[in-house]
């Protein structure tokens, strides 16, 4: 008897975990769309050192990680997973996110550990078509240039001007050195499964149509806020 009821018991635990997984997955999913946002609304509201609002309304796509690891003991190395967003069919606000992840290493005298947010402003056609795919490298697939900061700063080089990406972070650590030159960005189909029930890639959401998913409403509401300034 004994034995049934653990064996009954046992089954029972192990019908819920997944479900219990899930849930956590979900939760996990959503705090780190949450943070996403907030990583928008603190660089695009801080004084004088956001990013050009020219530039973003021009952007085409927008990729946003939180807390990019990156650490290095003579070999550096970087790991993060964030959110890729297209503006919508018509250029009337903004699509569902695709989950991506980012990652690379470099190689050099570097010493440190940090947590870096990363903004990706993806400026062109050409650019879009590198984002759908299920990898590129930034600087070996797709030009990549430093975004410029300020408000009313415009894109007057060359390298602005015909760049495909333009990268922006924020460091909370110290560390030397720190390029996305090399990283690799990929789809993340685990977390889209997670959103959409679905092993979806980039190019199955981006600029698909793909209902947005409830724990997104923030980030796309912060960014048709965004959106919706106009410089001068």
């Amino acid at each position: 008897m004994r034995l049934i009821t653990f064996t009954l018991a046992l089954a029972l635990a192990q019908a819920f975990l997944p479900v219990s997984s899930a849930k956590d997955d979900k939760a996990k999913n959503a705090e780190r769309l949450d943070d996403a946002a907030s990583l928008l609304t603190e660089i695009m509201s801080a004084p004088d050192k956001s990013i050009p609002q020219d530039l973003f309304n021009k952007s085409y796509c927008i990729v946003l990680v939180p807390g990019l690891k990156k650490g290095a003991i003579l070999v550096g190395g970087k790991y993060g997973r964030g959110f890729a967003v297209c503006r919508a069919a018509g250029g009337e606000g903004w699509g569902s996110p695709a989950a991506m992840r980012i990652e690379g290493g470099s190689f050099g005298l570097q010493l440190g550990v940090s947590s870096t947010d990363v903004v990706l402003l993806i400026m062109n056609d050409r650019g879009m078509k590198k984002l759908v795919q299920s990898k590129f490298t930034i600087g070996a697939e797709a030009t990549a240039a430093a975004g410029p900061v300020g408000r009313d700063a415009t894109a007057q080089t060359d390298a602005l001007m015909t760049a495909e990406i333009l990268s922006w972070s924020r460091s909370k650590g110290l560390f030397a050195g720190i390029s996305l030159d090399g990283a690799t960005l990929r789809n993340d189909i685990d977390e889209n499964k997670i959103m959409y029930g679905q092993r979806w890639e980039m190019k199955d959401i981006l600029n698909s149509g793909a209902k947005q998913p409830a724990a997104s409403s923030k980030l796309i509401a912060e960014l048709n806020k965004y959106s919706s300034r106009r410089t001068s």
